[in-house]
């Protein structure tokens, strides 16, 4: 009977392995290539396209570089990338973000973030943060806050924390006040 058991759990085992291969390569077959990337790179140095490039990576099916229509969201990103994984910790993105051209959609798993909770407890997150919460850091007023907002939007999410002083107003007096306030 134990025989029967082992061979079970191993037939079950790979056909998970099957569904999940079957998947990925599903994913690659429809919405990555890289030969249409190539093309599409170079028509948009053209002209102007009604299409992104999103490389979505982390606790998800099957990472890699989706083709969107402009003004598509992370939850779409997320389906075309097969899913999330049973480990994601879905609610640590914001799924309802609206995707820029070029950018990196990071899932964590639920490990990552809450190591990143513990570390990060009480700071404010520059990437994510609506006008209010920003307008709580010593010397950023409204005008500061909604050009914060404004740089993510037409830019995308800050890489570090230094970015933050590509804003117009914010120097390195200001960025040593806050530095140690904020979190990416």
């Amino acid at each position: 009977m134990r025989k029967r058991q082992k061979l079970s759990i191993v037939f079950s085992i790979m056909i998970c392995i099957m569904i999940c291969l079957s998947a990925c390569h599903k994913a690659e077959d429809e919405n990555f290539s890289l030969e249409p990337v190539r093309e599409q790179q170079t028509d948009q140095m053209s002209e102007e396209t009604d299409t992104i490039f999103v490389y979505v990576c982390g606790a998800v099916v099957c990472e890699g570089v989706y083709e969107l229509p402009q003004g598509a969201r992370a939850y779409e990103a997320v389906e075309m990338a097969g899913g999330f994984r049973e480990d994601a910790a879905t609610s640590a993105i914001n799924q309802a973000k609206v995707l820029q051209d070029a950018t990196q959609l990071y899932v964590p798993t639920k490990e990552e973030a809450q190591f990143h909770e513990g570390q990060e407890a009480g700071k404010v997150n520059i990437n994510l943060a609506s006008k209010e919460e920003l307008m709580t850091l010593p010397g950023v007023g409204q005008a500061k806050a909604e050009s914060i907002i404004q740089y993510r939007e037409e830019q995308g999410d800050f890489a570090t924390i230094e970015d933050l002083m590509q804003i117009s107003g914010i120097k390195e007096g200001l960025f040593e006040k806050i530095k140690d306030l904020i979190t990416i």
